[in-house]
């Protein structure tokens, strides 16, 4: 790592002509040693202390320039360890045009999928969840909440809701909702998302194992049977890291509704 340290210093000097206050350069100087790999995934940082007196920094300058540096991923800190190099994700690309569940898109990939429950129960509709599901006031919804691992690492934490009529016994469900869905004739064949960024609060960044206040994906999906009946509600949150939503377009053919 003392050979890395020193070309980390070395380019902090180079980008000493810029102007830019010290914490950005050396912030900069960081990234650039972890894109050019002089150092690594699970590498360690020199200390605090250490980097200030080898660059000739105040520690606050160090300190400001490595905690962006771990709000942005590139970096993590383990209490009592220090500071080290991410790991790096291998993004998943998930495809905006076909209607699979989370478990046969990693299983598709030679993934090992599992979850990790955060609620399955029967609760009383919540207004969105009453105007989207068509239910009244006294019905109950079936909410399934996971957090969603493949090859050990956490992608995406998944909350459905469901009419208790259609789900009634949410505590029964297996690895996958839909799988269970297909059993009695209802799983979805078409559905809308609306994707939006997100920067992630406290609770959803602690189980997604990122920095909080990251950049997220927030999804919101509402499938439906072929009669048009909408059957799930489905609100979620996934790593910015680790997706990438892919669609195909094609230029509309004449006379067909929206040719430019």
């Amino acid at each position: 790592m003392s050979e890395a340290a020193d070309q980390i210093f070395a380019m902090l000097k180079q980008s000493a002509q810029s102007g830019a206050p010290l914490y950005l350069q050396l912030r900069k100087s960081i990234e650039d040693a972890v894109n050019r790999g002089l150092i690594g995934p699970g590498d360690a940082l020199p200390s605090e202390r250490d980097i200030a007196s080898k660059a000739d920094i105040s520690r606050v300058t160090v300190r400001k320039a490595v905690q962006d540096l771990v709000k942005g991923g590139i970096l993590v800190q383990r209490h009592g360890s220090g500071t080290f190099v991410a790991p790096r994700m291998e993004r998943v690309e998930q495809s905006l045009s076909r209607l699979t569940s989370f478990t046969e898109d990693m299983a598709r990939r030679g993934m090992a999928v599992r979850s990790a429950w955060l609620d399955r129960g029967l609760y009383a509709p919540s207004p969105d969840e009453m105007m989207v599901l068509g239910l009244s006031s006294n019905e109950l919804v079936a909410r399934v909440a996971r957090l969603r691992i493949a090859n050990d690492t956490p992608l995406a934490i998944e909350r459905a809701a469901l009419s208790a009529s259609v789900l009634p016994d949410p505590a029964g469900i297996g690895s996958s909702l839909y799988a269970a869905l297909e059993t009695t004739g209802l799983r979805p064949v078409r559905a809308v998302q609306r994707i939006s960024a997100a920067n992630l609060g406290g609770d959803d960044a602690r189980l997604l194992e990122v920095p909080s206040g990251i950049a997220g994906l927030h999804i919101e999906r509402i499938s439906y049977l072929a009669s048009g009946k909408v059957i799930e509600f489905t609100r979620s949150i996934y790593r910015g890291d680790a997706y990438d939503f892919v669609a195909e377009l094609r230029l509309s053919g004449p006379g067909e509704e929206g040719r430019p």
